[in-house]
């Protein structure tokens, strides 16, 4: 495990997430720790919208699209449309939508909650400082290309350096 030669912690970045006005009771924790071999990543989030199955031509809420986009901007912009400068989902190896770097998971609300933990070997917490994590209101199907039809950003929130 690499650790911090200033205090002798292992790298460690963290993001705290919060909803924008699609879902403004949305808010949790994103940490991601250097392990060997690669990065846990640990979220832990509040206030997801409950699960709403798909009718007609519209797409099920949940379970949620879960990514690092390639900006570390959180700025509201459109209420209708939040979050768009944070920019596509972070792919710095040009890989198809299903393998980029930032596609994770989708998260399930459980009344309102998720909590899970996972490994990647697509990155380390130093190269993530800077990027957003963005939750979307419907799940990620990996394979549209670009990004998945994850739907709106329902939460934002930039990625800094713990220590």
């Amino acid at each position: 495990m690499y650790y911090d030669t200033t205090n002798c912690m292992p790298e460690t970045s963290m993001t705290e997430i919060r909803g924008g006005p699609l879902a403004p009771q949305l808010y949790g924790i994103i940490t991601f720790s250097q392990v060997s071999g690669g990065t846990e990543v640990y979220v832990e989030v509040w206030g997801l919208p409950p699960y709403k199955p798909a009718q007609g031509e519209k797409q099920p809420i949940g379970p949620h699209g879960f990514h690092i986009h390639e900006n570390g901007n959180c700025e509201v912009g459109n209420p209708e449309n939040p979050f768009q400068a944070a920019g596509g989902h972070w792919n710095p190896t040009n890989q198809p939508h299903g393998n980029h770097a930032g596609d994770f998971p989708v998260l399930f609300s459980n009344n309102g909650y998720a909590k899970m933990s996972f490994f990647t070997n697509k990155f380390m917490p130093q190269d993530v400082v800077g990027k957003s994590v963005i939750i979307h209101e419907n799940p990620d199907d990996y394979r549209s290309q670009p990004a998945g039809n994850s739907g709106k950003r329902l939460a934002c929130g930039v990625i800094y350096r713990l220590y």
